[in-house]
């Protein structure tokens, strides 16, 4: 269910959108790049969830400190007083996009503030940047990082096997790092600062997926894949002796070390022909359990078994759930309740259909029980009972016939985890979400557990397209994997995906500007349409046909009246249709897979790109023709649109580095173009609400300006450009999709390949254009002030605070500094979005070059990590210079 988060990546790749940070173009010398300051805010458009959740790790010293890892979307904190998960890795930028995998986590059971996060998306050339290991001493509120000598794989075969990063539970000084691709095991003694590999391990695993894979993908060797401590074997302050490493080999699969990792053999008397996708170590009950699979997942698995190991003796014992001969999958996750020794569970996680399975052992995998078994088959009887009201897509819309049910428990569900302080409490994670339970025990008394989604905040989707129509619903999605919603409401859960029928991933929609019920979308299928239409803004959905030889969806344009559609799929050339796509006819004039849009005043004008060249029909796409203009980007990393209102007025985005780069614009329907001088790279475009006063719709765009990657803003046409992300939120790859929304100003709506659609708010409620950076500021401004100062996150001997400044005054700020007195010693650790200097208890924070300048009426937000002892108490005074700030 999530093969398609590895074309996201991968499309966009080939395409060269996604190849590290090129150097800028030079830019005309006659022009001004100009940049300035707002104050956004960004959130997620509620779909909670929607990817692959791999791993999910508790702390074992602290209650209810908890994470989750995913395969492209990042990492997250458990926030038990909200019951919500909150993003970790927001901050990683367009260069380091693949950072946003995260193949393993580690929470350190001696010190619960750090964290660390073992980084990468890719190990072939897909990821052109190599991994690293992430290192945070405030629960992932800010990082450091350490870069490899090797790529990782957040994202390849093999991701749901682990935990590769573990930190020692006696000296957490010392980490062990499984590697894949043949680089072995590596260890940190300096707490994860720096590595080095352990030379004396004796194998670096062997098993591929698919040695004939000639893209690397496949063939990878799985490598190095868990390491776990027995902890019973050390002393505080001092290293665990015995350590456990799982290898991806099908016949030596787990190796041991009795003296802290000095030397290694492989354990005698081991299962041989299966991967060990986990081990997990109970040193009350005194066994390393064991859960192993013939492939290496998360899809595969044909065969398994469960093992226990006892440590003290070396007795190996099979205490598979169900005889070999009866399993048609493999098992993976597995947990012990560190409350009740002997209680273990596993899961089939391959087990496609009916359903996954869940198993329970109180008596150390003597005997099992089942989450659901057969009445009479196909009848199910199930010991839970699911609740998905909160995120009721769940149910795909699907009626399946028994035993198959709607919502399934699962499928890829490689994570399952006992919260170590709570045995009513159960984690596991699956292809579409994350579910849990607080009821568990109900299941040894022979009650029912309720499963819900315990996913909220926790968003993965890869974006592939963005809509806003003037009317209807504010936003409409093209998402991998999960087809794509209609938001009538940013904040809740959309009841369900589109539907009839449900693509696996939508790769574009579209909507008659001038009738906007008229909307459509196409994507990808293994068997049925690849084209829908709604007559009612997306709510309901019906089916078009497919021209001969389509394979997958493409680019789709609406005529602005909805009148007809022009479709560029995959598979075929680009075709046109009146009405509703009940037929088709070839396009002449233009190459099978261009980009193809529409004009959003004239009915009867599509546009087209491919290669370089522009094109243009104004018969309603029955012909085109190539517009003479030249120097336009090379290939086909590009994305343009048409603006609303304005017949003709097109403007381009892409390029790469090797060539063209940047963003460009024709009012003539691409006869001509120019290209503007103050924007170095430029990857996607959109238009929203002009700003108060302005006559020309607000433009955005993810691209690079002044040297700066980001979100850029302009309400004059180009003229200038305002930076509106910050280095806390850059959010991975924001290449696909943006646009901004034409009813409210300053909204705009950002693609992530990951992380989910993602919106910004301004407040910046008048708009208005940038300044000259190059122009020296003015002094520190004195007029009137207002400083909101809020702690979001505690913990012990930690804190972060934001602070909002507000200009209250009449004039506008051109620089500015804010200062504080600590009224309890604390100390700030590190800042984003201001410079800072702390004398003692007191604190200056200075603006840092793109957000000097503050509108009369208009805000700057900065925040910032400290420590605390004894009382974190909030200042009480504020001053701007030597002006006297209103408290809020």
């Amino acid at each position: 269910m999530r093969r398609t988060r590895i074309l996201t990546a991968v499309l966009a790749l080939a395409a060269g959108l996604l190849a590290g940070t090129p150097p800028a173009l030079a830019a005309d010398s006659t022009a001004k790049v100009s940049l300035a300051a707002d104050t956004y805010t960004w959130k997620n458009a509620r779909i909670d969830g929607g990817g692959f959740v791999p791993g999910i790790v508790f702390n074992r010293k602290e209650k209810n400190l908890a994470y989750a890892r995913t395969d492209i979307g990042g990492a997250y904190r458990w926030q038990e007083s909200s019951k919500t998960w909150t993003p970790l890795l927001d901050s990683v930028g367009w260069t380091d996009w693949g950072h946003t995998g995260v193949v393993s986590l580690a929470s350190d059971a001696v010190d619960p503030n750090k964290v660390y996060a073992a980084v990468g998306t890719y190990t072939n050339s897909w990821d052109p940047g190599n991994g690293a290991v992430l290192r945070s001493s405030n629960r992932g509120a800010s990082w450091q990082k350490t870069d490899l000598p090797f790529k990782l794989g957040g994202n390849m075969p093999g991701r749901g096997m682990g935990e590769r990063l573990t930190v020692d539970p006696n000296k957490n000084s010392v980490l062990y790092l499984g590697a894949p691709s043949g680089k072995g095991l590596w260890r940190s003694t300096d707490s994860g600062v720096s590595w080095s590999q352990v030379a004396n391990f004796p194998n670096v695993g062997t098993y591929q997926q698919d040695p004939s894979d000639t893209s690397g993908y496949a063939s990878d060797n799985q490598g190095v894949v868990w390491v776990t401590f027995d902890e019973s074997t050390g002393t505080s302050g001092n290293a665990t002796k015995t350590v456990y490493v799982g290898v991806a080999d099908l016949q030596n699969s787990v190796y041991r070390s009795t003296d802290a990792g000095a030397t290694w053999t492989r354990l005698a008397g081991q299962p041989t022909g299966y991967l060990a996708h986990k081990g997990v170590l109970d040193a009350a009950g005194g066994y390393l359990y064991l859960s192993y699979s013939d492939k290496g997942g998360p899809y595969d698995g044909g065969k398994g078994q469960v093992w226990r190991y006892a440590t003290a003796t070396g007795t190996w014992t099979n205490i598979s759930p169900v005889a070999e001969a009866d399993t048609y999958y493999g098992f993976s996750g597995l947990t012990v309740d560190r409350q009740k020794p002997g209680t273990v569970m596993a899961t089939a996680y391959s087990s496609w259909w009916p359903d996954t399975q869940i198993f329970r052992s109180t008596d150390s995998g003597a005997t099992w029980t089942k989450a659901w078994d057969y009445s009479s088959y196909p009848n199910r009887a199930n010991r839970y009972t699911m609740d998905v009201s909160s995120s009721p897509w769940l149910t795909w819309g699907a009626n399946p016939s028994p035993p198959e049910q709607a919502p399934k428990l699962g499928w890829m569900t490689e994570s399952l985890e006992i919260d170590p302080f709570n045995s009513n409490r159960m984690m596991y994670g699956t292809g579409a979400t994350l579910y849990g339970t607080e009821n568990l025990t109900n299941w040894d008394s022979g009650g029912q557990f309720t499963i819900k989604p315990m996913v909220q905040g926790l968003e993965e989707t890869a974006v592939n397209d963005l809509a806003s129509p003037p009317s209807g619903a504010p936003l409409l999605s093209a998402l991998g994997d999960i087809g794509g919603f209609r938001h009538t409401d940013l904040t809740k859960v959309p009841s369900m995906m589109f539907t009839s029928p449900n693509f696996t991933t939508t790769t574009s929609l579209d909507f008659a500007e001038t009738n906007p019920n008229t909307v459509v979308r196409v994507g990808d299928l293994d068997s049925g349409p690849h084209i829908a239409f709604s007559t009612d803004n997306g709510a309901n959905w019906f089916a078009g046909s497919d021209p001969s030889g389509v394979s997958g969806g493409g680019t789709v344009a609406a005529a602005s009246d909805g009148s007809r559609f022009v479709w560029s799929p995959g598979g075929a050339g680009v075709q046109y249709t009146t009405g509703f796509g009940s037929s088709w006819s070839a396009s002449s004039g233009i190459p099978a897979g261009a980009i193809v849009e529409s004009d959003r005043v004239d009915p009867r004008t599509f546009y087209g790109f491919k290669s370089g060249k522009f094109y243009v029909s104004t018969d309603g796409g029955a012909t085109f023709t190539a517009s003479a203009a030249t120097g336009l980007p090379a290939g086909d990393s590009v994305r343009f649109k048409a603006l609303p209102g304005v017949k003709g007025d097109v403007w381009l985005a892409g390029g790469a580095s090797d060539g063209a780069y940047g963003l460009w614009h024709s009012t003539n329907a691409g006869t001509s173009w120019t290209k503007l001088s103050n924007v170095d790279q430029a990857d996607t475009i959109g238009f929203g609400k002009a700003a108060a006063g302005a006559s020309y719709q607000t433009l955005y765009t993810s691209a690079k300006i002044g040297g700066v990657r980001g979100i850029f803003r302009s309400t004059d046409k180009g003229a200038s450009w305002t930076r509106i992300n910050d280095d806390a939120h850059q959010f991975g790859w924001t290449g696909a999709a943006i646009t901004g929304d034409p009813r409210v100003y300053g909204r705009v709506y950002v693609s992530t390949n990951g992380r989910g659609v993602i919106y910004g708010d301004t407040s910046d409620t008048g708009g208005g254009g940038g300044t000259d950076p190059t122009d020296p500021p003015d002094p520190t401004p004195t007029g009137a002030c207002a400083v909101t100062y809020k702690i979001t996150n505690q913990w012990s001997g930690g804190f972060q605070a934001d602070v909002q400044l507000s200009n209250t005054g009449s004039s506008a700020w051109t620089g500015w500094s804010l200062g504080w007195t600590f009224p309890n010693a604390q100390t700030v650790s590190q800042t984003w979005n201001a410079e800072s200097t702390q004398s003692g208890s007191t604190v200056t924070a200075k603006n840092v070059g793109w957000n000097a300048n503050v509108a009369a009426g208009s805000s700057v937000s900065f925040g910032f990590t400290g420590s605390w002892s004894g009382t974190n108490a909030k200042p009480a005074a504020f001053k701007l210079g030597d002006q006297a700030c209103t408290v809020a």
